[in-house]
């Protein structure tokens, strides 16, 4: 069904104020990740205190999918998506001033509840601007979401080299998220993709689902592990000097945004199914790099194959649940990512718990066999045509 909208916005507007969405939460997220090594050290927290930590967010992250769903599908994505930066960025400033293990874990509990209220509703917003174009653009998106990733890591490297602690850093973020989202709130759809009459709000995945959430699950995964331990991964394993601690979560970052930029075209050439079997090889080579040669610049290569390789996992999928016919996107959304961020959720602290039995380098060895799970996952997906 072809989505139109009576509004005096071109779809190029709304593309443009989507985007600036994505890249104020990426922006939120990553200068959170770039600043976990020096809320670390602050609070004197070891391998596995810190797993424990950040355990917090994920389950924030998890217990919002449910009611961000629904609240999308009763007020619309743009309300939501709007209180969700406001809280993101506020909640940010917080963890910059807390003190103490139990008012990070708080705060970083609300922190995760943000996000994935965020998450939810800007990737409604995306699916309502790509009926518009009636062409995959999701990739896109996330590219910016991942841009923003690479300059909020680039800010933080800054941050760290010049000695500046986190709650100013986090303050100068929280002013550009406000004014960005003064910015883009008139600009974002007023209402979102429409549902068949007779399409239930509530109903049980489908098969595909399940899958496409799973895939998302093995690759977030490793996802979680390079925002919340690639600065420790530096610090401890690589000894990396403090200006470069951030090294590797740019590298991270960096590909991850470019990749994403070409995703949608390398998705139309060569298919969904390729280009997610790719993804998941390209993670496991990047990881086994950074474990067996633990040196700068080894690990930094390693890291930026990370980057290629989760990049279009994320987007296709939620493309995928977007354009289903069993159930309203937001929800189709909200149940892939009940699926998929588990892996955020096990992941950060499982790493953290057998870093403290045995290494950390022996954590990501372990987390490298996600991405040889999403190459052989995908396999088994169905595609137009099939």
């Amino acid at each position: 069904m072809l989505f139109t909208l009576a509004s005096p916005v071109s779809r190029k507007a709304h593309r443009i104020a989507v985007g600036v969405l994505f890249f104020l939460l990426g922006l939120c997220f990553s200068s959170w990740g770039a600043r976990i090594p020096s809320l670390q050290n602050r609070l004197h927290l070891s391998e596995s205190e810190l797993g424990m930590v950040l355990f917090a967010l994920p389950v924030g992250l998890m217990l919002s999918l449910p009611f961000t769903g629904w609240l999308t599908s009763k007020i619309g994505s743009r309300k939501v998506v709007t209180f969700a930066l406001l809280l993101y960025c506020s909640t940010l400033v917080l963890i910059g001033m807390s003190q103490s293990v139990l008012q990070l874990v708080v705060v970083l509990f609300a922190f995760g509840f943000a996000s994935n209220m965020g998450n939810i509703s800007v990737n409604t917003q995306a699916v309502g601007v790509e009926h518009l174009y009636q062409k995959s653009i999701m990739a896109s998106f996330h590219g910016l979401w991942s841009l923003a990733g690479f300059g909020g890591a680039a800010i933080g490297t800054l941050m760290i080299g010049m000695g500046v602690e986190p709650l100013p850093h986090f303050l100068l973020i929280m002013a550009l998220v406000l004014a960005g989202v003064a910015l883009a709130y008139q600009f974002a759809l007023p209402q979102d993709a429409p549902r068949d009459a007779d399409q239930p709000l509530f109903v049980k995945p489908d098969k595909e689902l399940m899958g496409l959430g799973l895939i998302a699950f093995c690759s977030l995964i490793c996802e979680g592990a390079m925002f919340d331990w690639s600065g420790v991964y530096f610090q401890k394993v690589v000894g990396a000097e403090k200006a470069w601690i951030a090294a590797g979560y740019t590298a991270f970052m960096s590909t991850m945004a470019f990749t994403r930029f070409i995703a949608d075209r390398l998705t139309t050439r060569f298919g969904l199914k390729r280009v997610l079997q790719t993804s998941g090889i390209l993670t496991t080579l990047g990881l086994a790099i950074a474990v067996l040669f633990p040196g700068l610049w080894t690990a930094i290569l390693g890291f930026f194959l990370v980057g290629a390789g989760v990049s279009a996992v994320v987007p296709l999928v939620y493309s995928v649940a977007g354009r289903t016919k069993t159930m309203a996107p937001s929800m189709a959304l909200a149940a892939v990512s009940t699926i998929g961020f588990a892996g955020f959720l096990v992941g950060p602290p499982l790493i953290g718990l057998v870093a403290g039995i045995s290494s950390l380098r022996f954590s990501f060895a372990l987390i490298a066999l996600m991405g040889i799970a999403v190459a052989v996952l995908s396999s088994r997906i169905k595609t137009e045509g099939e």
